[in-house]
């Protein structure tokens, strides 16, 4: 990579310079070549070796065979009438259901729609107050979970298949055996727990056999463990400091955060003043995106400018000793200086309005400091709450697997019972688990999927996909939500409940009969103090229980309400010896930094495509992880996207390839684990190359998240990785638009002088007059945060098929709404700007024109409608179409083989074959459902009757959908607003989908108002 060049550019430049990757910014000979195609390499069918004549035959071939793929026979299939249709099932009409996904322990509302018996797509609960309605991307692709073919199917013991109750039978005689020792030897390992009847049952054995014990482990859990946990109200607050938190992308009350914070991000909507966020942070994030400033600091730097920014605010604390581990800031640094006396000025002036929140990968003294901070500005009890623990017993994780396997290696362990999880594979690598569990006699692995545990276990039992479960578990806040099936289980698999009751002496007991006697004799005997909703009075235990199921929890449960912390009548268990200090052998060379991967989290979705194609946040990278490097330290090592690095790391060595980030800090390198997995089904294990690249061989339970004493060495391999950050690149034109607070204020016309004006009147097309509905959608991006809800969404709901890596590296796929990142300004800290981009339902639509089938139309409601029976594959509209929204399905992506994906579809959407354009519908199929009940009722289409997934999905509320033609509609109170503007209007396509421009707030001491050009667009 020339980085002379893009010294050069950025030096040059005038104004605003908007980028979407350093091979843009250095506009190297092969970037102009890959820009100047009109689509990706090798993203048509044939290359051009022999010029026009051959291209031309070649051309004529492909006409022909796309629309012979067009007319394709679809494989067939049956339809099976109901022979007695059943109760309050109306065939088409799709009834929801209010269930919950728990992801780390923690209970992801949700609302299933459900097609005759079939789930087919997961949105949020909109009466839930962890959910609001919105959903995150490991949520949604639960439904791919469910259907998933490569699921554990039946109980194996040591490879021959047995029965449930061939497993009771050897419980019980375990449990006689254990009895006899009063439990000694007997131990389970589970993830972080929050489900108070989960937590009976463990209770109900643990006194049974008092010597046993329960050990807790999430590859993705804090430090240490506190008994009272910060909840944030990120709608009170007017300025915000992150100190590492990726608050907006991470942890169990993201969702929630992200319409918090963004309430109080939109300018002049409820005439609150805007907030105004600084993150200071180790890797770039999600939350460092929208941060209105940016510091880029190395993890272990974190504590000592914590402790700078206490003192300055006079808070108790900073003066203690750092934590071992810590470093101080990196000397000559006086920006660092120049921050905390900023920041601490912003704080002190907002008192009792203002939020310090430390990262959950940072250690207990970081987060010690922030809480004495917010005491100390008065934010306790009004932007932040603290309240009881969610979690059963919580622990320090990694302390606690740390004892597993000493007590295993010690041949204490006689009986393991793992729930769930996959330690083998995440466990800290200097733990050695998969060695230790084989001095264990007895051990039980239930999950999911036959994984690396499963295979060194000797009984594997399924499990129960939630959507097949009967269960609970509490929100982040508290609120204690019910987890029940919406499908009999599709194998043999259990829920935990299930599991563990086979350890006690009502062995028999299944989910529905264990939840429901928890919860109604919870309700009767008054042992959990549950306040009817909106003072309704129910008559009995069964009232309530139908209430809750319907509403999907249980209302005032929330702790922040005042609810009561789950009850776990049992003696407390012995603390786990905390991990020893990091070695001195861990000082000097690199940092390295450790985080969850943004699409597969700790490897767990490693076998779902969906979340494998999902380009990653700021580096767009699918189906593969990569080493994060700043560009100084690339310059260093002379280190190029796709060099293959060897880090070695306390004696342990792994390969990975490297992807060069802007804005990273220097002398540190982050990997994302997840990847590396050897069982993970046919799509994890779809790319060879991606098992070598695992992370967690580095990994060390003394330093779970961060160490110093890396060092890296460049191979001299390559390893291609598919990223989608060059794809559909707009020939230089930046569609973003972006102005600060202040300047707004001032002038709000100067969003339009960003833009390139036109005649709105000229234009060779008639205008139409829409004398019914006018549907259009405007997209807030001072709201979106960028996390791809959005696509995942648009996937489930449209039937979109994964092509796969080879096809991403050829430009090809499929995701009808796609999410661009722009930088602006220095490659060292950039600012940053996310952009969704669906199809624009252009007025005057450069696509209808050119094509010769007439497959793409115009709707007498507006909308770009595509027939995909009459499309021939010449894909004119998608060369003609300037904003690149149009999707081709080269081959036969959808898979019509596999039976188990077939109840998944959504039957309200034709699935594609091949040979055919794809593109955003806005969801028409909710637009025509709603139309019918509007006929049916005699009325209009209500405003916010019809919600597209991705409206549906957001989490940030960023997308609003309408009937342009309401003047009191939602959409068109945000088109009025002067922040709205047309991507690329100078075309005079006329989109229906437009934009917000992007406003921050940057603090005047920090960034002065004249530092950068602000008008000129480049």
């Amino acid at each position: 990579m020339d980085f002379a060049a893009i010294r050069s550019r950025l030096a040059g430049a005038e104004g605003r310079l908007y980028w979407r990757s350093l091979g843009e910014l250095s506009d190297s000979p092969e970037f102009r070549e890959y820009l100047h195609r009109e689509f990706p390499e090798q993203a048509s069918e044939w290359n051009d070796p022999k010029g026009r004549r051959e291209f031309l035959k070649l051309m004529s071939a492909s006409l022909a065979l796309a629309g012979v793929g067009a007319c394709t026979r679809q494989p067939q299939e049956e339809i099976i009438p109901y022979v007695r249709q059943p109760e309050n099932v109306v065939p088409g009409r799709p009834l929801f259901f209010a269930s919950a996904m728990v992801h780390g322990g923690y209970a992801k509302p949700v609302l299933v729609e459900s097609h005759t018996g079939r789930p087919t797509k997961i949105e949020g609960n909109p009466e839930h107050p962890a959910s609001l309605g919105a959903a995150d991307i490991f949520t949604q692709a639960e439904i791919l979970n469910l259907y998933d073919p490569d699921r554990a199917r039946i109980v194996t013991e040591r490879g021959d298949v047995r029965s449930w109750g061939n497993f009771l039978t050897a419980v019980q005689q375990q449990l006689t055996t254990q009895r006899l020792q009063g439990g000694a030897g007997l131990r389970f390992l589970t993830g972080p727990i929050t489900s108070p009847s989960l937590a009976d049952l463990l209770a109900q054995i643990l006194r049974d056999l008092p010597g046993a014990r329960w050990h807790q482990f999430d590859p993705v859990g804090m430090q240490g463990s506190e008994a009272s946990k910060p909840i944030y109200h990120f709608d009170r607050a007017d300025v915000v400091v992150a100190l590492d938190a990726d608050f907006l992308n991470c942890g169990p009350a993201s969702v929630r955060y992200q319409r918090d914070f963004a309430v109080r991000r939109r300018p002049m909507d409820d005439r609150k003043d805007m907030n105004r966020l600084y993150a200071i942070e180790s890797t770039p994030t999600l939350t460092g995106a929208k941060a209105d400033h940016r510091l880029p600091v190395k993890a272990s730097e974190i504590e000592a400018i914590a402790r700078e920014l206490a003192g300055a605010l006079g808070s108790a604390g900073a003066a203690d000793s750092p934590q071992a581990g810590a470093s101080v800031p990196r000397p000559g640094a006086p920006e660092i200086a120049n921050w905390v006396r900023a920041i601490a000025a912003d704080l002190q002036a907002h008192r009792g309005r203002s939020l310090v929140i430390a990262g959950d990968f940072q250690p207990a003294s970081v987060h010690q400091l922030a809480r004495a901070m917010n005491e100390a500005l008065g934010n306790a009890g009004t932007t932040v709450t603290y309240a009881p623990a969610v979690e059963v017993m919580p622990v320090d994780r990694h302390a606690s697997i740390a004892e597993l396997a000493s007590a295993m290696d010690a041949g204490q362990v006689s009986t393991l019972v793992i729930l769930g999880g996959n330690p083998v594979f995440s466990a800290p690598a200097d733990l050695k688990f998969g060695e230790k569990m084989q001095k264990v006699g007895f051990i039980a692995y239930h999950g999911l999927y036959v994984d690396e545990t499963a295979h060194l276990s000797h009984w594997n039992l399924p499990a129960a996909h939630d959507l097949e479960s009967w269960g609970d578990a509490r929100a982040y806040d508290g609120t204690v939500t019910l987890t029940q099936p919406l499908i009999a289980p599709l194998y043999e698999g259990r829920s935990q409940h299930e599991v563990l009751t086979m350890f006690t002496s009502q062995g028999d007991r299944r989910g529905a009969q264990i939840i429901k006697d928890y919860w109604t004799g919870a309700y009767s005997s008054g042992s959990w103090t549950i306040e009817p909703p909106d003072g309704e009075f129910f008559p009995n235990a069964d009232a309530f229980w139908r209430r809750a199921l319907h509403d999907g929890f249980i209302a005032g449960t929330a702790l922040t309400a005042g609810g009561q912390p789950t009850p776990f009548d049992v003696p407390e268990q012995p603390a786990p010896p905390a991990p020893a200090p990091a070695t001195p052998a861990g000082q000097g060379g690199l940092e390295i930094i450790f985080r969850p991967d943004p699409s597969i989290w700790d490897g767990s979705y490693a076998n779902n495509g969906w979340l494998q194609e999902l380009p990653k946040p700021l580096s767009k990278v699918t189906w593969d992880s990569s080493a994060w490097v700043s560009v100084r330290l690339a310059e260093q090592y002379d280190l190029d996207n796709h060099d293959v690095i060897e880090l070695r790391y306390r004696g342990q060595t792994m390969r990975m390839p490297v992807w060069i980030m802007a804005g990273h800090p220097d002398d540190a390198v982050t990997v994302h684990f997840g990847y590396g997995r050897t069982m993970s089904g046919r799509v994890g294990n779809a790319s060879e190359a991606a098992r070598r690249f695992n992370p967690y061989l580095l990994r060390t339970s003394d330093a779970p998240w961060f160490g110093q004493g890396l060092e890296i060495v460049k191979t001299g391999e390559r390893y291609l990785l598919a990223t989608t950050q060059d794809h559909q690149v707009m020939e230089g034109r930046a569609p973003v638009r972006v102005a600060t607070l202040t300047e707004y204020e001032k002038d709000p016309a100067v969003i339009e002088h960003q833009g390139h004006s036109f005649p709105r009147t000229l234009t060779l097309y008639p205008d139409h007059v829409y004398d019914g509905y006018k549907w259009g959608m405007a997209i807030d991006l001072t709201s979106c945060t960028g996390c791809g809800a959005c696509t995942i969404a648009c996937v489930a709901e449209n039937n979109i098929p994964v092509v796969g890596k080879e096809q991403v590296l050829h430009g090809r796929e499929m995701h009808w709404i796609r999410v661009d990142h722009y930088f602006e300004g220095d490659w060292t800290n950039p600012k940053t700007y996310h952009q969704p981009v669906p199809c624009m339902q252009c007025e005057n639509a450069p696509c209808e024109v050119v094509c010769p089938v007439a497959a793409t139309t115009h709707s007498a409601e507006g909308l770009n409608d595509m027939t995909y029976n009459r499309c021939v594959g010449t894909r004119y509209c998608s060369n003609n179409c300037p904003y690149k929204v149009r999707r081709f399905n080269f081959f036969e992506y959808a898979d019509w083989y596999t039976t188990t994906l077939e109840p998944m579809r959504n039957p309200d959407v034709t699935v594609r074959s091949r040979g055919i354009m794809e593109k955003c519908t806005y969801c028409v199929q909710r637009i025509n459902q709603a139309r019918i009940d509007a006929k049916r009722e005699d009325r209009k289409i209500r405003d916010g009757e019809i919600v597209p997934a991705c409206q549906a999905t957001c989490p940030a509320d960023a997308i609003v959908f309408g009937d342009l033609n309401d003047p009191n509609s939602r959409v068109n109170q945000m088109k009025a607003q002067e922040r709205n503007y047309g991507v690329l209007e100078d075309l005079n396509t006329r989109p229906r989908t437009t934009y917000l421009a992007a406003i921050r707030n940057p603090n005047p001491e920090l960034e002065p108002a004249d530092a950068a050009g602000r008008t000129e667009q480049h």
